[in-house]
């Protein structure tokens, strides 16, 4: 009876996907980069129905940051994104009017009503998220670049601790002839 494959474990998975990430060509900054674009795309992305997810790519593109970086800020984002929605409903009704109104002429009178009502609430989540999300992105670049510099300093140190005890314990073998 022939062996059953395993399959690889997730917890193995995620760390060497982790490994990959701290050792990316572009450095901390590329991640860290990639990060913050993540986490700012999220912060609208509820009210546009997802749709603003797809903005990641172009911008990972042209501002050249990684896209593993954002998508792990991206999910970072969806778990803070309820306490922070409050705020963006707030900031978005401090940026527009107050006398703005949005008026649909669609259907009966009740239902067009409570339809502007849900697209000026969307409107207010969706510029206040914008506003929050790039200041959330640059207050979490810098804790984020400085943390993947530590681990690369502290991998960087144990590399070099490694080479001297190899070093020193082949000098302290006996020379063969």
């Amino acid at each position: 009876m022939a062996k059953q494959k395993k399959s690889p474990s997730w917890k193995r998975w995620i760390k060497l996907k982790y490994t990959q990430l701290m050792r990316a060509p572009g450095g901390a900054a590329f991640v860290a980069l990639g990060f913050s674009i993540g986490m700012a795309i999220e912060m609208f992305t509820l009210p546009t129905y997802g749709l603003a997810f797809f903005l990641i790519f172009p911008l990972i593109y042209w501002l050249g940051g990684s896209l593993a970086g954002a998508l792990i800020g991206f999910v970072v984002g969806k778990i803070i994104f309820i306490p922070v929605a409050f705020i963006n409903n707030r900031v978005g009704g401090w940026v527009l009017p107050d006398n703005m109104k949005i008026h649909v002429p669609f259907g009966p009178d009740w239902f067009a009503q409570r339809l502007d009502h849900i697209l000026l609430v969307n409107l207010k989540l969706i510029v206040g998220g914008i506003i929050d999300g790039i200041i959330l992105g640059v207050i979490f670049y810098f804790p984020v670049k400085y943390c993947i510099q530590a681990v690369a300093s502290r991998r960087k140190e144990k590399r070099k601790l490694r080479r001297v005890l190899l070093e020193t314990s082949a000098s302290r073998l006996p020379a063969t002839e």
